[in-house]
């Protein structure tokens, strides 16, 4: 396996471990462990947690910008687009009750830490928000498109919180049904 096999291993565990397990509690050792290298191997690749933090942050941009590329292409109008950032809910169900949300529970626990890099992992936030405000400018929600990205993305995160603390499948899905009526009273099936 070549160096950069190595380090997307690495990253893609810990990516893994800090949603299951949280930042903090999870160690070098921990992810050296999983990813089955040395603790000489790992370190050529990573010197501090706080590399590999960056790492896993700029792979979730990467993922989120990427599912929200397919989203753009797939979706028939923004309508349809936003539905689909709403059902990640659904899609993601499973994680969600066993971890929370992965972007919401790594805010949190960088917040209470007042980790350096809160802000760049609260931007993963920023990036959903400026696609819904987009997709809702497209709409024609006009000088409102921002307050409607900001209360689905609340929306959405006191869902994927409750479900966390209650585990009530039925929650998630009725959640989801009202969030695609308040959907279509803001701007319709076809918009």
């Amino acid at each position: 396996m070549g160096a950069g096999e190595t380090r997307d291993r690495i990253v893609a565990t810990a990516d893994e471990l800090f949603y299951a397990s949280g930042f903090d509690s999870t160690s070098f050792a921990d992810i050296a462990d999983a990813v089955k290298i040395s603790r000489g191997n790992f370190y050529y690749h990573f010197k501090t947690k706080d590399e590999i933090l960056h790492a896993v942050i700029a792979r979730r941009g990467a993922e989120r910008r990427a599912m929200m590329e397919r989203w753009e292409s797939e979706g028939a109008n923004p309508r349809d687009r936003i539905g689909r950032f709403i059902d990640i809910l659904i899609v993601n169900q499973p994680k969600i009750m066993a971890h929370g949300c992965p972007i919401g529970t790594l805010c949190a626990e960088l917040a209470k830490l007042d980790h350096a890099q809160h802000d760049e992992a609260a931007g993963l936030f920023t990036l959903f928000r400026d696609w819904l405000r987009t997709q809702f400018e497209k709409a024609g929600c006009g000088d409102a498109s921002d307050d409607l990205a900001m209360h689905l993305l609340m929306r959405s995160q006191g869902v994927a919180s409750l479900v966390n603390a209650f585990g009530d499948q039925d929650f998630v899905r009725r959640e989801v049904e009202a969030m695609h009526a308040w959907l279509d009273a803001r701007i319709g099936e076809a918009g």
